[in-house]
C-alpha cells in the first residue's frame, strides 16, 4: 500500500470527520481562535532558531536552563487571531542544557552504575493485584543501590587506608620512594607522631569522608536545579478496583520525589560515613582483642562495633521503610530523619577517628586490611539480591505476560546486573591502578585484596564473549542486508528493470547503482540491530554473573591471585591465568581513562553527545527512586514546565494545541500529556517522530509504557500520530493493537527519498535516518492532516 492509499483510506475511516478526527458532535468544522504548536527536540538539543526556521526569536517564558521560545513577529500572536487563520503558533521548547553543559559535569559518568541501578527500578513488568509483589521489587533495587554505595566508599577506602597509609607508609621502601608520605613512615619520622597505624588511618580516613560529602553535596545541589519543580496541583488519585493503574506516569506525585530522594539521600550518606568509620575503628578493636591488650580499649572496641551494627540496621530500615508516594503530591520532609542519621554517622566516624588515633605501644601494620572480607561480603550480598529480583521479576511478568517486554521480563534484573558489574570494575580499576602506582605489583607490598585482583583477571573472558557477541551481530547485520536488499530493489523500483522507474515525467533517473542499493540496505540492517539489545544485554549479564561467582570462589578458595594460584598447574593454565590478570590490570585502568575521556569529549562535542546520548537521557529521564547520588532527572523539570505551558495555554485562550516531540522530546510530550487533567488532555494532538516511545520504552520499562499505557494516551488525547523510517535506529512504530496500530503509526518515511539524480534531486539524497524528519515533504503533508483534524469543540466518544 502506497502512502497516499493509505492516507485517504486512514481519512475515510468511521468515526472520523474531515476536520474534527472524531465523530462530530457539537463540533465545527472551523477555529476562530488561535492554535499552538508545542515543538519539543531530542537528543542533543537544537537551537530555537532552528526550531523555528527563523533566525529572530524571543524566549516567552523559562530561564538559561530550559525555555519556551518564539519568533519575534508571533510573540503576542494571541491578540490577533486572525493573521492566524490556518495555522498554528509555532514556540519550542528547549531543553538541551538539562542534560549537556561544560565538561566537568563529564564527571557524572563516574556515577554510572548509580545511573543504571536506578534503571532497574523502573523496568519492573507491568501487572496487576500484585502490591507486595512490585514493593518487594523496589526493595531489592534499593537495597542493590544501597551497596553501590558502600562499595564505592569502600573503593576509596581501599586505596586511602589500605594501599596508602597502611601497606605504602608502613613500609620502608615504599615511603622512600614516595616522599610526600615520610611524616607517615615510622622508619622515616624516627617514630614520629603521625606514624603510628592508627593516627594514619584515621588521617587517610579524610578522602574517603570528603567523597561521601561530594556525592551528598551534587545529590542536594542538582535536586535544587534540576527536580524542586513541583507539578501542578491536582485532586489525589484515589485507588481504583485494580491495585496498580495503568498509567502510573498520569499520577500527580510522580514527578515530585522529593520526600523519598531526602530519605535515601540521608540514608545513602549515612552508610558512606559508617563505611569510613568501619574501616577505621574495626583495624584499631581487632588490636585491642590481641592477648595482653588494655581492657578499657578492649570494652570501647566492642562498643564501637556494637553501635556500627546499631546504625548499620537504622540505615537498611530506613532504606526499607518507605517507597515512593505517586498517588499524591507529597510535600512532607521527614526532617528529624534527613538531618539525624547522616548526624549520627558522622558522629560515630569522629569517635572512630579519636578511637584509633589512641596510643598503642608496639602496634605495627603488616600485610592488609581486611579488604577481602568486606568486598567479598558486597559482591555475595549484590549476587543474591540480583537473583532474589530476577525471581520476583519473572512472578510478576508470568502474571501479565508481554512478549515485546525485554527479556521476559528480566530487563531489570539483568541492568542490576550491569551496575553491579561496574561498579566492581571501577573500583578494581582503581585499586589495581593505585596499587601499580605505589608498587603493589611487586614483593614490596601485599596490594590490593585477593578478590579485586580475581575481578579484574575475568575481564579478558568477558571481553571475548562481548567480541563474540560483535562476530555474531555482524553475521545478523550481513544476513539483514542482504534481505533488506531486495526490499529496497522493490521499494526503489529497481527488481524488474534495468533502470529505475521514473518518478515524475520531467524526471530522469541514473542507471542502478550496486553501492548505492548496499548502502541503503546496510543502514536499514544496523538501525535493526536495536532490536537484538536485550539478547546481547541478557547473554552479558549473565556471563558476568557467572564469572563474578567464580572470582568469588576462586578468591576464597585459594586466598592466593589467580597467577599464583596456578603457577603449579599445567603450563597453559598457569600461562592464561597469569596473562588474565595481567591483562585485565591493563585493560581496567585504559577503559576507566577512555570512559572519562570520552564522557569529557560527549558534553564538549555534540556529533559524539547524539552517539550516546540517546542512552544518557533514557537513564536520565527517570526519577531517582533507587539511588540519590545517580544524576538528576532532567524529567521533573521538563515534564511540569511542558504541563504547565499547555495547561494555562489551553485554559487561558480555550484554543487548539499540537505538541510535536522528536526522539526524547516525543516521550517527554507523551509523559507531559499525561499529567493533564482529562478535559485538557482531550483538546490536545500528539505528533511523534523518531519516537523511542514503543521500540525502546514499550519493551524495557512495560509497566510505565507497555501497550496498555501507550493505548490510553491514544484514547484520550484529541489524536495522535507517529512517523518513523527503517533507516532510524532509535525511533520506530507504537504498534498499538487492532485499528488503534495502523491509525496512529504512519506507513514507513522514504529513506533517502530518492534514489538517484533527478531533476528534483540533481544531487543524491542523503540517508537521513534519525535526523531532519522536516525535510520529508510527506512529515508537512502528515502535519498539515493532524492541524485539520483537531478542533475547538468538546470531543465525543471514539471506537479506539
Amino acid at each position: 500500500m502506497d502512502r497516499a492509499t493509505e492516507h485517504a483510506e486512514y481519512e475515510e475511516r468511521p468515526g472520523r470527520s474531515e476536520t474534527g478526527g472524531r465523530e462530530a458532535t457539537g463540533r465545527t468544522g472551523t477555529d476562530d481562535g488561535t492554535a499552538l504548536e508545542l515543538l519539543v527536540h531530542g537528543v542533543g538539543g537544537t537551537t530555537p532558531e532552528r526550531m523555528l526556521d527563523d533566525p529572530r526569536t524571543v524566549r516567552v517564558t523559562g530561564d538559561d536552563t530550559a525555555a519556551v521560545f518564539r519568533r519575534i513577529d508571533d510573540a503576542d500572536a494571541e491578540t490577533r487571531p486572525a493573521d492566524r487563520r490556518g495555522g498554528p503558533v509555532p514556540e519550542a521548547y528547549v531543553w538541551c542544557n538539562l542534560t549537556s553543559g561544560n565538561g566537568s559535569r563529564a564527571l557524572w559518568l563516574l556515577l554510572l552504575p548509580f545511573m543504571v541501578v536506578n534503571l532497574a527500578h523502573w523496568m519492573r513488568p507491568a501487572t496487576r493485584h500484585r502490591r507486595r509483589t512490585i514493593r518487594l521489587h523496589g526493595l531489592l533495587v534499593r537495597l542493590t543501590g544501597l551497596t553501590l554505595t558502600v562499595l564505592l566508599v569502600a573503593a576509596a577506602c581501599e586505596v586511602a587506608l589500605d594501599l596508602t597509609a597502611w601497606q605504602c607508609a608502613g613500609t620502608r621502601a615504599c615511603a622512600e620512594a614516595h616522599t610526600w608520605l615520610g611524616f607517615l613512615s615510622p622508619d622515616l619520622s624516627r617514630h614520629g607522631w603521625w606514624s603510628s597505624p592508627g593516627r594514619r588511618l584515621a588521617l587517610a580516613a579524610v578522602v574517603p569522608a570528603a567523597l561521601t560529602v561530594l556525592l551528598w553535596y551534587l545529590s542536594h545541589r542538582t535536586w535544587s536545579e534540576y527536580e524542586s519543580q513541583r507539578p501542578m496541583d491536582r485532586a489525589e488519585v484515589r485507588p481504583t478496583e485494580d491495585d496498580v493503574e495503568p498509567v502510573a506516569l498520569g499520577r500527580p506525585g510522580f514527578w515530585y520525589g522529593r520526600r523519598l530522594v531526602a530519605r535515601l539521600r540521608a540514608a545513602h550518606t549515612a552508610a558512606g560515613f559508617l563505611t569510613v568509620a568501619a574501616a577505621v575503628g574495626t583495624s584499631a578493636a581487632r588490636e585491642d582483642r590481641r592477648p595482653g591488650g588494655p581492657a578499657v580499649l578492649e570494652l570501647l572496641g566492642w562498643l564501637f562495633n556494637a553501635t556500627l551494627v546499631v546504625l548499620a540496621v537504622v540505615v537498611v530500615w530506613v532504606v526499607c521503610r518507605r517507597g515512593r508516594s505517586e498517588r499524591r503530591l507529597d510535600r512532607e520532609l521527614d526532617g528529624h530523619l534527613v538531618r539525624g542519621l547522616p548526624t549520627a554517622s558522622i558522629a560515630v566516624l569522629v569517635l572512630a577517628l579519636v578511637y584509633a588515633g589512641w596510643s598503642r605501644p608496639g602496634w605495627s601494620s603488616a600485610g592488609r586490611l581486611p579488604g577481602d572480607l568486606t568486598f567479598g561480603g558486597i559482591t555475595l550480598v549484590q549476587g543474591l539480591l540480583v537473583l532474589a529480583l530476577g525471581v520476583v521479576a519473572r512472578v510478576l511478568h508470568r502474571s501479565r505476560p508481554d512478549p515485546r517486554t525485554a527479556l521476559y521480563g528480566l530487563g531489570g534484573p539483568a541492568v542490576a546486573m550491569l551496575s553491579c558489574a561496574l561498579g566492581g570494575v571501577m573500583s578494581a580499576g582503581v585499586a589495581q591502578r593505585v596499587a601499580d602506582w605505589l608498587g603493589g605489583t611487586e614483593d614490596a607490598l601485599p596490594g590490593p585484596p585477593i578478590l579485586l585482583t580475581w575481578q579484574a583477571a575475568v575481564i579478558p573472558p568477558l571481553l571475548m564473549v562481548v567480541v563474540t557477541l560483535l562476530v555474531w551481530l555482524a553475521r545478523r547485520t550481513w544476513v539483514l542486508r542482504r534481505e533488506e536488499t531486495a526490499a529496497v530493489e522493490e521499494e526503489y523500483g529497481l527488481a524488474a528493470a534495468v533502470r529505475p522507474r521514473v518518478s515524475g515525467p520531467d524526471e530522469e533517473p541514473e542507471p542502478r547503482d550496486a553501492a548505492r542499493t548496499l548502502r541503503i540496505a546496510r543502514t536499514r540492517a544496523m538501525a535493526a540491530l536495536t532490536d537484538r539489545a536485550p539478547r546481547v544485554v541478557g547473554i552479558i549479564s549473565t556471563v558476568t554473573l557467572l564469572l563474578g561467582a567464580g572470582a568469588l570462589a576462586g578468591a576464597f578458595a585459594t586466598g592466593e591471585t589467580p597467577a599464583r594460584a596456578a603457577q603449579d598447574s599445567y603450563a597453559f593454565v598457569a600461562g592464561a591465568a597469569q596473562t588474565a590478570q595481567a591483562l585485565g590490570s591493563w585493560l581496567i585502568g585504559v577503559g576507566f581513562l577512555l570512559f572519562v575521556t570520552w564522557g569529557r569529549r560527549a558534553y564538549k562535542d555534540a556529533s559524539a553527545r547524539r552517539t550516546i546520548g540517546i542512552l544518557w537521557d533514557v537513564g536520565t529521564f527517570w526519577p531517582r527512586a533507587a539511588h540519590p547520588f545517580a544524576p538528576p532527572c532532567y524529567a521533573e523539570r521538563a515534564v511540569p514546565d511542558l504541563t504547565w505551558r499547555m495547561a494555562t495555554w489551553t485554559r487561558t485562550t480555550g484554543g487548539r494545541l499540537v505538541i510535536s516531540g522528536h526522539s526524547q522530546g516525543s516521550v517527554l510530550a507523551a509523559a507531559a500529556a499525561w499529567q493533564l487533567t482529562p478535559s485538557v488532555r482531550s483538546r490536545v494532538a500528539l505528533l511523534t517522530y523518531g519516537s523511542p516511545l514503543e521500540r525502546l520504552y514499550g519493551r524495557w520499562f512495560p509497566a510505565h509504557f507497555g501497550p496498555a499505557s501507550l493505548a490510553s494516551l491514544h484514547r484520550e488525547v484529541d489524536c495522535w500520530r507517529n512517523l518513523y523510517r527503517l533507516t532510524d535506529p532509535i525511533g520506530g512504530p507504537v504498534r498499538l493493537p487492532g485499528r488503534c496500530g495502523p491509525e496512529v503509526d504512519a506507513e514507513p518515511f522514504k529513506d533517502p527519498l530518492a534514489y538517484g539524480r533527478t531533476a528534483g534531486h540533481p544531487l543524491p539524497a542523503p540517508i537521513l535516518g534519525h535526523s531532519d524528519y522536516q525535510a520529508d515533504p510527506a512529515f508537512a503533508a502528515e502535519r498539515q492532516r493532524l492541524l485539520a483534524r483537531i478542533g475547538p469543540g468538546v470531543p465525543g466518544p471514539r471506537d479506539c
